[in-house]
């Protein structure tokens, strides 16, 4: 099942319905147990820098075997609230909570195995070669040598970097690099005892277009088959609405709409938060809103 399939109506239930079915398929033993320790929620979030209030009254649960996208004009507050649950800022310590814990109580090291970012830049300059890079995902590791470099060249291959493991990274291009901190990313959240959080801060933003494709449906493929909480950052709202499961619209640092691609992506909305007036094509049975 896609996530283009989410896009009709009583899709809400549906969408429930087929995350419990993913948890029974990925974790069919202890799968609610295992959601539960994953469950990541945000509850009355308010975050300021200075006198500016950047996001106010956030409230949201983010579902365990779904892709949910963060969409918003420029200073929306999308990447301000990427940073939150990556405790990059401070935030209220009771507002964040992942699985049966507030998630400033996790210890660092287990949740360095659980919850990993993807900054849109990662700055670099030392001659590590590719496989190198990927490999800082391993520690803190409990796995040898030799189970860590299949690993490495596991997730190279998932990304499409096996033919450059061995170039040094600063000679890479912006979008091969990218990828290269993707890699180290799934290296390190591939440690998790239970399906982990994947937080992307426009994954897409270097990319070409064939490779910002590959890029989405490797995170819908992990939400979809692997049980991952997947948290996007995206600008491209067509992008969204066809590898997401959830939106979440965001507008001068509030939620203003959200739910599915076809409820959340109405005109009203995109007229409202993007000043825009879009050429609207509704979702056909079993696909997705197209904008123009």
């Amino acid at each position: 099942m896609t996530a283009t399939s989410y896009a009709q109506s009583g899709s809400e239930s549906k969408l429930d319905s087929e995350l419990a079915s993913r948890a029974h398929l990925t974790h069919s033993v202890n799968a609610q147990f295992e959601f539960e320790r994953t469950q990541l929620s945000i509850s009355q979030l308010d975050v300021s820098i200075g006198q500016k209030t950047v996001l106010s009254d956030i409230n949201v649960q983010f579902k365990p075997g779904a892709v949910t996208a963060l969409l918003g004009p420029n200073g929306a507050g999308k990447s301000t609230l990427l940073k939150a649950l990556c405790q990059e800022i401070s935030t209220p310590r009771q507002s964040i909570r992942l699985g049966h814990s507030q998630l400033a109580d996790w210890p660092r090291r287990e949740l360095a195995k659980s919850l990993a970012v993807l900054p849109q830049h990662a700055s670099l300059t030392f001659p590590f070669t590719v496989s190198e890079v990927v490999a800082m995902g391993l520690y803190p590791l409990t796995i040898n040598n030799k189970e860590g470099e299949a690993l490495v060249a596991e997730q190279l291959a998932q990304v499409g970097l096996t033919h450059l493991a061995k170039r040094s990274y600063p000679t890479l291009s912006g979008g091969e690099k990218q990828r290269v901190q993707l890699a180290r990313v799934l290296t390190q959240l591939s440690q998790s005892p239970f399906p982990p959080v994947l937080l992307l801060d426009e994954p897409t933003s270097a990319l070409d277009l064939a490779q910002q494709h590959r890029v989405l449906e490797l995170a819908q493929n992990l939400a979809h088959q692997h049980a991952y909480t997947v948290i996007v950052v995206l600008h491209d709202l067509n992008q969204a609405a066809r590898y997401s499961d959830q939106l979440i619209v965001l507008k001068q640092g509030r939620i203003v709409s959200e739910g599915t691609p076809a409820k959340a992506l109405s005109v009203d909305t995109i007229r409202d938060v993007w000043d825009y007036e879009p050429v609207y094509v509704p979702a056909p049975q079993g696909g997705h809103p197209l904008i123009f």
